[in-house]
């Protein structure tokens, strides 16, 4: 397939591609078009060994179905990453009044969150908000909410470490 080939087919199919996306993501026509310009882009990156058996569109839309499985499979699983990673944080933070210099760090490394990160993990995390609640409410999608959990979690862990080892061994002894 030759670049103005290509071309033609983007032209053609991308409108109703992501119309068709937008059943996948509940509406959501930036995802809708993510997912459709990562199908067009995976297309073009096998371009010289596609084997189109039947209709070229039945196997765009085919890309299109099986990239929206991907990634809400994908999403799935980062979420109950997220989710495991917070029930590990919420635990050893269960004790943290018992270190006073812990409370203070934590209430800093919260304060100096960038301000978008910091109010999805408060909503998340002290309101209790689901992903998609949080979305609806600031206005973005639920992979801009997950990214956002992602990075206020890796910040936390990387400026709490040191202090994660002393209650990792506090637990270990209280338990024991």
């Amino acid at each position: 397939m030759d670049e103005q080939a290509f071309d033609a087919l983007f032209r053609t199919w991308y409108g109703p591609l992501v119309r068709y996306a937008c059943s996948f993501t509940e509406g959501d026509q930036e995802e809708a078009e993510e997912l459709v310009q990562d199908a067009f882009v995976k297309l073009w990156g096998q371009r010289s060994s596609i084997g189109v058996q039947h209709s070229i569109k039945a196997y765009l839309y085919r890309m299109v179905h099986n990239q929206a499985l991907n990634r809400l499979r994908s999403s799935r699983v980062q979420e109950r990453f997220v989710q495991h990673q917070t029930r590990q944080m919420e635990n050893e933070f269960e004790h943290a009044h018992e270190v006073p210099e812990l409370q203070q760090r934590v209430l800093n490394v919260l304060k100096n969150l960038p301000a978008q990160c910091r109010q999805v993990f408060e909503l998340s995390r002290f309101e209790e908000l689901k992903y998609r609640e949080i979305a609806e409410q600031l206005g973005i999608s639920v992979k801009t909410v997950e990214t956002h959990m992602g990075k206020a979690l890796r910040i936390m862990r990387q400026e709490l470490a040191e202090y994660l080892t002393i209650l990792t061994l506090m637990f270990h002894f209280i338990h024991f």
